[in-house]
């Protein structure tokens, strides 16, 4: 489902525009990525929970060149679903 199929399902189910269902979405993405940025997990009961993880420095192949590079750590975005949700899908 792409962002634009959301915003149209979101509009249908809340009897809403398309405009406001859109402004909703964009809303609650920058509250996720905002409280990710400042290092904080956001948890939504019956939903999942979103974290940042650190991941280590690595040591990799260039596929282009063939030469031995390292990766730095960085910190990635992680999603962990809630049981809820697992079996609700399954």
């Amino acid at each position: 489902m792409t962002k634009a199929e959301l915003v149209v399902a979101m509009a249908k189910s809340t009897g809403s525009t398309k405009a406001f269902a859109e402004r909703a979405i964009d809303a609650f993405l920058a509250a996720v990525r905002d409280s990710l940025r400042k290092g904080h997990r956001v948890t939504i009961s019956g939903f999942g929970t979103f974290q940042v993880a650190r991941r280590q420095a690595r040591m990799t192949t260039n596929p282009r060149t063939g030469n031995t590079m390292r990766i730095p750590p960085a910190r990635v975005p992680r999603f962990k679903p809630s049981k809820t949700l697992k079996s609700a899908i399954k």
